[in-house]
């Protein structure tokens, strides 16, 4: 998200810095790795519009970078049935390329999945090639004038009396300490969100939790992967407790996870590990659910979740700060809309989306 926001105010001729902590394409927050979901089975209409935004921003930069982003291979959702039809009608409403599949036309076209109910297939939809994505933003983003420093870890941030301007302390490398002064700053720290703001703005709880997806290996390499969806209804929630997501991974297999189902976790001291009984209820599920995988072939994976209670964004301005947080699990397909509307805020031209400011989220 920042990087996104970086390459839009830099676009539009400000004086950016970008401070990143980690070196590119680290594993210690929630946007590493090749793919990420490209899922627009929603029905609130502020996800939507983000969707439509963020798909047409894709292919700008794709345009720009002459790098491929996106994979629409389409996505399919089934399970709860009263949340796919609300999806399905919310998207037909908007014109989208959407269609209902019975059970068993699901079964036929994926033979590598099982499905019971109907399911929603979206054909606009499919994978962002996550980790080309953050290489073709930062490459926007400096070729457009922002200067992105890595091994900056932020300490403090101080605006002055009267919010004119803003100190930034921060930490080097070599452990140097150096401050720097703006006229506005952007926040989009992931996990480290809340003690970074501690004092300066008033968020909503940011839970900050550790998930293990896992990659599986198909069993044929003629079986065709959508990505997908499953919101598990009520008796199977009772076996499996979470909603699952996952995509086909070029060169990894198929990703598949349960939605924020880990530990609360300090980000500076996690475990990079599922317990036995996460990593034994997701094999248990691709057992049960997915007959085109090897379920005993996982390749774990960890990253960050930081959310909000709701699952919604937070998206808003306070005085010389703007915010941009608890994206977790699903924020990553939105990521260039969301530089827009944080360029946007930071730079005084329109406030965010009622629906993911402060105010929405019960805080002052």
């Amino acid at each position: 998200m920042g990087l996104a926001t970086a390459r839009q105010l830099a676009s539009r001729g400000a004086s950016v810095r970008l401070l990143e902590r980690f070196e590119a394409h680290h594993t210690r927050g929630a946007s590493h790795g090749s793919t990420r979901n490209l899922n627009n089975a929603y029905d609130e209409p502020a996800y939507l519009d983000l969707f439509d935004e963020a798909t047409t921003l894709w292919r700008a930069l794709e345009s720009e970078t002459r790098t491929e982003l996106l994979g629409l291979h389409g996505l399919v959702t089934h399970g709860d049935e009263s949340v796919v039809a609300s999806a399905h009608d919310a998207l037909v409403a908007r014109g989208a390329a959407v269609s209902l599949l019975s059970a068993d036309e699901a079964g036929a076209r994926w033979p590598g999945m099982r499905f019971a109910g109907g399911a929603l297939f979206s054909a606009e939809a499919g994978i962002v090639h996550a980790a080309r994505a953050l290489a073709a933003l930062e490459m926007s983003a400096i070729r457009h004038g922002a200067i992105v420093e890595r091994g900056e870890q932020v300490l403090r941030i101080e605006p002055s009396a009267n919010d004119a301007r803003v100190r930034v302390t921060s930490r080097g490398r070599e452990g140097g300490i150096r401050e720097l002064v703006a006229d506005h700053v952007t926040v989009a720290a992931g996990a480290w969100t809340a003690p970074l703001l501690d004092g300066l703005i008033e968020l909503p709880s940011l839970t900050v939790t550790e998930e293990h997806p896992a990659h599986f290996a198909p069993r044929s390499a003629s079986i065709p992967w959508p990505s997908f969806n499953h919101l598990l209804p009520p008796e199977l929630l009772a076996s499996f407790a979470a909603p699952v997501y996952g995509m086909p991974s070029p060169g990894e297999g198929v990703k598949v996870g349960f939605h924020r189902v880990g530990e609360t976790v300090d980000p500076d001291a996690r475990t990079f590990r599922a317990s036995d009984a996460q990593r034994a209820t997701l094999r248990r599920y691709v057992t049960e659910w997915f007959p085109g995988l090897d379920a005993d072939s996982p390749t774990e994976i960890s990253c960050t979740y930081t959310s909000t209670d709701s699952g919604r964004f937070v998206l808003d301005t306070v005085g010389p700060i703007t915010v941009g947080a608890g994206f977790s699990g699903h924020g990553f397909k939105f990521t260039p809309a969301i530089g827009r509307v944080l360029a946007d805020a930071a730079m005084g031209h329109s406030t965010p989306p009622e629906f993911f400011r402060l105010a929405a989220h019960g805080a002052r």
